[in-house]
């Protein structure tokens, strides 16, 4: 990218000290479902790409870590066992937190934001993702009460509040017909807008993203999402979208996932030779619970994790930032930050876990990016954008730590 993209002078600073300088936030990342167990312990070096040595190994100030569970077939048994998968996660995270206290702290507002910015201790921030398992209002009042402050209605498939960028035909979902924002979901808009907690549009659809947009009155986020000018995939955001959350104030998170950043087709060879074929499935079979035995399906879903674990080797740092510079350069240094979705397939190869983020600054450095835009695509633009939906909130003032 060339320097006069931003009119920008280096900073002068070399990449490890700027690194330590700046807040450095990553907008997504999950955890596994077994996550701080005996098996898999976060104050060691594990093989996820979030752990505590590797969290002080990357220098990385603040990660948001995602309330998920995966999406199952709509039936009763299934949405008890997606709450209790994500209540399970919380208390782990909880749990992680209260153990290291030295080291680890929440962030609920701008001001912890901030002090976790500047303090030797890791920031831990907390969103949910998925609401297929509920359509209560109350629940929301619920995650918000356990310090959640980034909300994001979508993963694959419909819900009760808006429509996924990726229908599940065997869930009922109808292909044909893009779901956009339901009668609920405009009511939840209006919840989570006066709690103070951020809408996230990614991998909503794209109707129900630009619905989310007009009917906030706050800027929302996209917290893992990459561009559909790069790769024609349904998870990226077309230029439309982007523009319209930009113009509202917001922000898109270009995330680290190789599939997303190229079309590289030694991945789809070998997703199809590892995690399809065995099933005698297709990888446009997508999520093939309705064509699987349970006991199958278990199967598959494991070869899939195990798969997802390396998918960053598919693509590289150039590739990513490719994606973050088509967008500076298509809605401004301001509405642009970074993410990974570590744990659920992320990161490309020089970031392949959060042990390895200063190689970001490094290459952004490199790029002709300067001090103060990298600052804002760490996490500034963030901060201001937490710090403004707080104030601008009805029922949580600012600078009010839970």
């Amino acid at each position: 990218m060339a320097n006069a993209l931003f009119e920008i002078k280096s900073s002068g600073l070399d990449y490890k000290t700027l690194h330590n300088v700046v807040i450095t936030f990553d907008a997504h990342a999950d955890v596994r479902d077994n996550f701080n167990t005996q098996e898999n312990n976060p104050n060691l070096d594990t093989a996820d790409q979030v752990d505590l040595p590797k969290l002080e190994k990357g220098n990385l100030d603040i990660i948001n870590l995602t309330l998920y569970a995966r999406t199952l077939p709509p039936t009763k048994d299934n949405f008890a066992e997606a709450e209790r998968i994500v209540d399970q996660k919380l208390k782990a995270i909880k749990k992680w937190v209260k153990d290291n206290p030295e080291k680890l702290e929440f962030v609920y507002n701008s001001p912890d934001f901030e002090r976790a910015g500047f303090s030797k201790r890791h920031g831990i921030l907390l969103s949910f993702q998925n609401a297929y398992w509920f359509n209560d209002l109350k629940v929301i009042d619920k995650l918000y009460q356990e310090g959640v402050r980034i909300f994001a209605f979508n993963h694959v498939g419909n819900n009760a509040f808006a429509g996924s960028s990726r229908p599940v035909p065997a869930h009922g979902d109808n292909p044909n017909e893009e779901l956009g924002l339901t009668p609920l979901g405009y009511e939840a808009v209006k919840k989570l807008n006066d709690l103070g907690v951020i809408i996230d549009v990614s991998q909503s659809s794209k109707k129900a993203t630009l619905q989310i947009i007009e009917a906030s009155r706050h800027p929302v986020i996209a917290s893992n999402s990459a561009v559909k000018g790069k790769v024609n995939n349904s998870r990226n955001l077309s230029d439309e979208e982007l523009k319209a959350i930009a113009n509202k104030g917001g922000i898109v998170h270009i995330v680290a996932f190789a599939a997303y950043l190229n079309n590289n087709p030694q991945q789809k060879e070998d997703s199809y030779q590892q995690v399809y074929k065995p099933f005698g499935l297709k990888p446009e079979d997508g999520n093939p619970i309705d064509k699987l035995s349970k006991e199958d399906y278990q199967k598959f879903n494991e070869a899939y994790q195990k798969f997802s674990k390396s998918a960053w080797k598919y693509a590289s740092l150039d590739d990513y930032l490719d994606a973050v510079d088509y967008a500076v350069k298509l809605i401004g240094i301001d509405h642009v930050g970074l993410s990974s979705d570590f744990n659920h397939g992320g990161g490309v190869a020089g970031y392949s876990n959060v042990g390895e983020a200063e190689n970001i600054t490094r290459a952004l450095l490199k790029r002709g990016y300067s001090e103060a835009d990298i600052r804002k695509l760490w996490g500034r633009n963030f901060y201001f954008l937490l710090d403004k939906v707080e104030r601008d909130s009805k029922n949580s003032p600012w600078g009010v730590s839970k």
